[in-house]
C-alpha cells in the first residue's frame, strides 16, 4: 500500500520518470538492496563525500563565516579547487538580497505534498527570488539534460507555492530564477527563468505524475523501466535481473548525462551532486 502521508520530491519523482519499480522498491515496500551503486567504490564514496564537504562550506559561508577560515579547514586538492571556483563566482556574490541557505519548503498540490531543499535561495523581498543548485559533476551536462529533470519542473513550483512568507507577499512565476553552478564548469551557469506558461506546464505535469504513481497497483510489480542505461548505477539491479555488476564511474561518464548516478535522501539529506 502507497505510504501516507508523503512528500513527494524530486528524488522521489525522478526515479519513478526513470523507472516505477525502482520506486516502488525504494519508497513503497522500502526495500534496503545491499548493492554497489557504482564501481570504483573508493572513488565514488570519495566524490559523494566531497561533494557534502562543499555544500557544508558553502553553507557556512552564506551564514557569514570567514571564507579564509572555512579555506583553511580543507584537506582535498579537488574540493579546494570547487571552493575558490566558488568564491570566483561573481554572479552570486554580487547579487543583492536576503540569503537562505539548505532551505526546505513544502506545499500541498491537489491533495499531496510536495517539497524542496534549496541549496541557497537569494531573495528579493517583493522583487525577485533566485535559487541557487550546487553540482558537483566534472563537466557540465547539456542545458536540455538540465530541462529534462524533474528538479528543474519542481524547484520553482515549490518556490512558487511555498515562499509566500520569505517573499514578503505572493510570488509571481516571472520573479523567480533557477540557476546550477557545476563545479567541472564554474563560469558557466545554466539559468532557467520562470514563467506563467511554465509554472502551467509544470503544475499539470507534476500533478499528473502524481495521480500516475497513486494509481498504480497495490499487490503488482511495477513496470521497469525499458532503458536499462537507468539500471547502470542502481542498486536493485540484481534484485531485477538487470547485472550483477556496478557500473563504472569516471569522468568521461558525466558525459552520458541520462545515467549519471543518483544521490537519495536514504544516504544523505538532498543535495546535487
Amino acid at each position: 500500500m502507497f505510504p501516507q502521508p508523503f512528500q513527494f520530491t524530486q528524488s522521489s519523482l525522478q526515479d519513478y520518470t526513470d523507472c516505477a519499480r525502482r520506486f516502488q522498491l525504494r519508497y513503497v515496500e522500502r526495500v534496503a538492496w545491499p548493492a554497489v551503486r557504482a564501481e570504483p567504490l573508493l572513488d565514488h564514496e570519495r566524490h559523494v563525500e566531497r561533494g557534502i564537504q562543499f555544500h557544508r562550506l558553502v553553507e557556512r559561508h552564506q551564514l557569514g563565516l570567514d571564507p579564509a577560515l572555512l579555506e583553511a579547514s580543507i584537506q582535498d586538492d579537488d574540493l579546494r579547487g570547487w571552493w575558490r571556483s566558488y568564491l570566483a563566482f561573481a554572479l552570486l556574490h554580487k547579487l543583492d538580497g536576503e540569503r537562505h541557505a539548505e532551505q526546505s519548503l513544502s506545499a500541498t498540490l491537489g491533495s499531496q505534498r510536495i517539497s524542496a531543499k534549496f541549496d541557497l535561495l537569494v531573495v528579493v523581498p517583493e522583487q525577485r527570488a533566485v535559487i541557487f543548485d550546487w553540482k558537483t559533476y566534472a563537466r557540465a551536462p547539456r542545458r536540455e539534460w538540465f530541462a529534462r529533470r524533474l528538479q528543474t519542473r519542481l524547484y520553482p513550483l515549490v518556490l512558487l507555492h511555498a515562499g509566500t512568507a520569505l517573499f514578503g507577499g505572493p510570488l509571481r512565476a516571472e520573479q523567480i530564477q533557477l540557476i546550477y553552478w557545476v563545479a567541472g564548469a564554474p563560469a558557466q551557469p545554466v539559468i532557467f527563468d520562470y514563467s506563467p506558461a511554465q509554472a502551467a506546464s509544470d503544475e499539470a505535469f507534476v500533478t499528473g505524475l502524481i495521480a500516475d504513481i497513486l494509481a498504480q497497483p497495490d499487490n503488482a510489480v511495477w513496470t521497469l523501466t525499458a532503458d536499462e542505461s537507468h539500471c547502470r548505477f542502481c542498486e536493485y539491479r540484481s534484485l531485477c535481473e538487470r547485472g550483477v555488476q556496478a557500473g563504472q564511474i569516471h569522468a568521461d561518464d558525466l558525459l552520458e548525462e541520462d545515467v549519471l548516478p543518483q544521490i537519495h535522501l536514504a544516504d544523505v539529506e538532498e543535495v546535487g551532486f
